[in-house]
């Protein structure tokens, strides 16, 4: 049972660093010369960042995923705390159900975020605001390390779901 919890101490802790980097790192959409994500662009080989501000086109689905990132990193820190506090204070044999709800939503804000990336992205980087081309580009890691974050927070709902306080 001390291994299983520390799986998922450990399968929890690794969800909530993805979705910090993801969040943080400037690597959502890259190029050649250029790193943008939801906060600023930077131009790597002059190393100058821009703020994306209201001026920018689509600047409210940038806002959208700004928020439901931040959100999405929230809830999983908020059940990481609520499942420490379960595990002392739940009877053998409960759920950990008020856990896998606050992970489950922090699982479906990150798909929101993701979801509207892949789906605004043509036009968010069309902006005549942006100082180089940034059109010509790729997905980041930082966007991969969301989706990859997705599943992880879902796994671990799940997990929470299923679990039981043991002895």
């Amino acid at each position: 049972m001390l291994i299983l919890l520390a799986f998922i101490i450990v399968f929890h802790i690794t969800s909530a660093a993805l979705l910090f980097i993801s969040t943080i790192d400037n690597a959502w959409w890259v190029g050649d010369n250029f790193s943008t994500d939801v906060w600023r662009m930077c131009a790597t080989n002059t190393s100058t960042c821009m703020a994306i501000t209201d001026q920018f086109n689509e600047y409210q689905s940038i806002q959208a995923v700004q928020a439901t990132m931040i959100l999405s990193t929230i809830f999983c820190c908020v059940a990481f705390l609520v499942f420490i506090l379960q595990l002392f204070r739940l009877k053998q044999g409960e759920r950990f159900v008020l856990t896998s709800i606050i992970q489950l939503l922090s699982c479906l804000c990150v798909m929101i975020a993701a979801s509207i990336y892949t789906d605004r992205h043509e036009e968010l980087h069309k902006s005549n605001e942006y100082r180089i081309e940034v059109s010509q580009g790729q997905y980041g890691y930082s966007f991969v390390l969301a989706w990859i974050a997705f599943a992880f927070t879902l796994i671990s709902g799940v997990m929470y779901l299923v679990l039981r306080k043991r002895k």
